[in-house]
């Protein structure tokens, strides 16, 4: 038992070595392990460790990198063939393209200048073709696209125009260089499409001048107001800070839109009050404007014949502005720029259409037995005596014809021939809620409309942000 006392007691790395000798001593080798099994476990992870010492110190000799062999590769280039790539470069046709909006008081040789060319001959040529004088000059609004060379001679040039304010169709003139370097025209006809689009503002003076700053489209803005005046007096009642959303409609020709379209849905919050309206269409109706509950938003009369002009003067007592004395107004004014359009507030006929006196050029429409409306001091009367009219359509344009100190519209309200505040008209009529039948169909509506007005109001605070 001393050889195996030994064996515990050493801590070195040649145990291995004493441990080998002991394969004689089978007998007390056994012996050995039954009387002290932790203490040969010892032994052994001793051993182990020993031995991965070893291991390691002989993984870690090897050859030195700096003697290992070096072997150099070479290889032979051709060098390109840069007059052939130059003489390819010479042989290949710059394009410019380059796009911009007509003007009334365009020239062919302006319009082209404006565009970057420098083109007599295309000038001449717009010059005596009928088709594309007609198409380009004198005329305000109408977008050109060109594509010209590096010596800025245009190869082609497109315009698009709706036809006859179609809803469904445009025309398209393309003028096109040829090889021979002369001119070609033609001019054909292709389907509008409708895409949507969203916008917001948020008022500071005015909901115009909060459209405008927004882009929205002065006819879209106009819709926007008329939906809406029955709830809100955008002349006293809109306040700093009031917010809106809208969703709507843009006819486009190749991806150039051309024309706004219908107002799909809005949102305005004013004076910590939120109204919505969104366009809803029975099967073989009329469509109208509806809350998002269902509530129609159509009454019988439009607050107001101009939504968002400015209100000057208001019903009753007041000094005349040309006379200087105490007379009772007996309309409300709304200050406006000369041309500025005037709409009927409600469906009806006119029973005066021309000059009267002080009130210049002058409407009256009858909406029925009771009531009428007249728009004075318009510069243009646009309907006839005895013409049917519906709510929203055009009687004339602003103007100062009669008495008046300046361009403005003078409106009245009369019932049985008692004029009345106009200002109480947003009151009048009563309204109709979607049918039952087809309330399903309006609630899918209407949940579609609110998710893209959530759109169109985080549009709206990243661009205030």
């Amino acid at each position: 038992m001393n050889f195996f006392n030994q064996l515990l007691t050493t801590a070195k790395p040649y145990s291995l070595e004493l441990l080998a000798t002991a394969k004689g001593h089978s007998e007390m080798l056994r012996a050995f392990v039954a009387r002290h099994p932790k203490h040969l476990t010892a032994v052994v992870a001793a051993v182990l460790l020993g031995g991965g010492g070893g291991a390691f110190a002989v993984a870690n000799l090897g050859p030195d990198a700096s003697n290992l062999p070096v072997r150099t590769l070479v290889e032979t280039l051709e060098t390109p063939d840069l007059q052939a790539q130059v003489a390819a470069l010479e042989q290949q046709t710059l394009r410019l393209y380059r796009n911009d909006i007509t003007r009334g008081s365009d020239t062919a040789e302006s319009l082209l200048r404006r565009l970057g060319l420098v083109d007599s001959a295309a000038a001449t040529y717009i010059r005596q073709t009928p088709e594309a004088r007609q198409a380009l000059l004198n005329r305000a609004g109408r977008n050109v696209s060109v594509e010209a060379n590096e010596q800025q001679q245009l190869l082609t040039l497109t315009t698009r125009w709706l036809k006859n304010d179609n809803d469904t169709q445009f025309q398209r003139m393309v003028i096109s260089r040829g090889a021979d370097n002369k001119f070609s025209i033609r001019t054909d006809t292709a389907p509008l499409t409708a895409s949507v689009r969203m916008s917001g503002g948020t008022v500071s003076s005015s909901l115009y001048e909060a459209s405008d700053e927004a882009r929205l489209p002065e006819t879209v803005t106009r819709q926007l107001a008329d939906v809406f005046s029955g709830q809100i007096d955008f002349h006293r009642a809109l306040r700093k800070g009031a917010v809106f959303s809208v969703v709507y409609e843009t006819l486009e020709a190749e991806g150039e839109p051309l024309r706004a379209g219908r107002l799909l849905s809005a949102e305005i919050t004013n004076d910590k009050k939120t109204y919505d309206a969104v366009w809803f269409q029975e099967p073989g109706q009329k469509g109208a404007y509806y809350t998002m509950k269902g509530d129609s938003l159509r009454r019988a009369f439009l607050a107001s014949p101009m939504p968002y002009s400015r209100r000057t003067s208001g019903f009753g007592m007041r000094e005349h502005p040309i006379f200087h004395t105490q007379r009772a107004h007996m309309g409300v004014d709304y200050a406006a720029p000369t041309g500025a359009p005037v709409i009927s507030v409600a469906d009806g006929v006119v029973v005066e259409s021309g000059f009267s006196g002080g009130f210049g050029n002058m409407v009256v429409v009858q909406h029925n037995a009771r009531q009428s409306t007249v728009y004075a001091h318009l510069s243009r009367i646009g309907v006839r005596k005895g013409q049917s009219i519906k709510q929203g359509d055009n009687l004339g344009a602003v103007g100062s014809t009669g008495w008046a100190t300046g361009p403005h519209l003078h409106f009245e309200f009369r019932i049985n021939g008692r004029h009345v505040d106009p200002l109480t008209l947003a009151q009048q009529g009563a309204t109709e809620p979607v049918s039952a039948a087809l309330r399903p169909q309006f609630n899918q509506r209407a949940q579609f409309a609110r998710s893209q007005l959530m759109a169109a109001a985080q549009m709206r605070q990243s661009n205030v942000q």
